[in-house]
């Protein structure tokens, strides 16, 4: 049995499909039994259990052949991320008490980064998990392709606005599908002690690949717009943000280079899914 976290995102969700398809059997680590309910419909097992108490986490992962952790995403974080050091507490006193064959952690391009930024919360997950007794796994993903569903609106007008720049810098993206498989195949792999495996799409995708992909689906022109930096805490309080540096570091990072894989690109795993498939999806999506 896999006991699955964020199942009901859409990493977790891949995870668990994945499983589910090769017979094997799932517990649904959930906050509420009724997110639980598709899953359960599906032969899954549940677990209720939020992501900082400790003590319901030890009840999810005891007995499981391994255990997927996503840690929730936190994109307005307090100063000195106090919300993810919580979860990151608890997740490391249940691991240690229910004692898993393995885990398979979600983690981050650019989690090694010294630089202060938004993705420094997978790091200290990182740095965390890593003195585990049992073979521990980091998956880092490159940028997901669906951060591009934000963008679909502005896209049907003709215009992509874009934080990452320059617009023909290619930056190391992947679909949330081949993140999910990869992380199913490593569940089901054996090793011992910690180890990293560093993941991207097919290829690096540029800001105007992204444009030019909307335009080729919809039909029109569309154009990649730089949004400039100057404007970018104004905007992202308008969004309802208290606290955007830590977002605007992580942009700075992509931006000038030192968010990237501790291998580079020639040391990443290489995914499958196209960027068409992608955009194709989340233009359905949208509507």
């Amino acid at each position: 049995m896999y006991a699955i976290t964020g199942i009901t995102g859409q990493v977790g969700g891949v995870v668990a499909r994945q499983l589910l398809a090769r017979h094997k059997g799932v517990r649904a680590v959930v906050r509420d039994a009724a997110k639980g309910a598709q899953w359960a419909a599906q032969g899954c097992g549940l677990a209720l259990a939020d992501m900082n108490d400790a003590a319901a986490l030890e009840c999810a992962f005891h007995g499981a052949q391994g255990v997927f952790i996503l840690l929730p995403p936190t994109f307005d974080p307090s100063p000195g991320f106090p919300e993810a050091r919580q979860c990151i507490v608890a997740v490391r006193q249940a691991l240690l008490a229910a004692q898993p064959k393995k885990v398979v952690c979600l983690s981050t391009v650019g989690a090694q980064a010294s630089q202060e930024n938004l993705l420094n919360q997978l790091g200290l997950l990182e740095e965390a998990l890593n003195g585990l007794p049992m073979p521990v796994a980091f998956l880092r993903a490159g940028w997901f392709i669906e951060n591009a569903l934000w963008d679909v609106a502005a896209a049907r007008e003709g215009v992509m606005p874009s934080y990452l720049q320059p617009l023909d810098k290619p930056v190391p993206m992947v679909a949330t599908a081949d993140v999910g498989r990869v992380a199913a195949e490593l569940l089901l792999e054996e090793w011992t002690g910690p180890r990293v495996i560093e993941l991207e799409g097919p290829a690096r995708i540029t800001p105007q690949q992204l444009a030019a992909g909307f335009g080729k689906l919809l039909g029109r022109e569309v154009e990649a717009q730089i949004v400039p930096r100057f404007t970018w805490a104004d905007r992202f309080r308008a969004q309802g943000m208290g606290n955007p540096l830590p977002r605007m570091q992580m942009l700075d990072g992509f931006n000038e280079g030192w968010i990237e894989f501790e291998g580079g690109r020639a040391g990443s795993r290489k995914g499958e899914v196209e960027l068409e498939t992608v955009l194709r999806e989340l233009i359905a999506r949208a509507g």
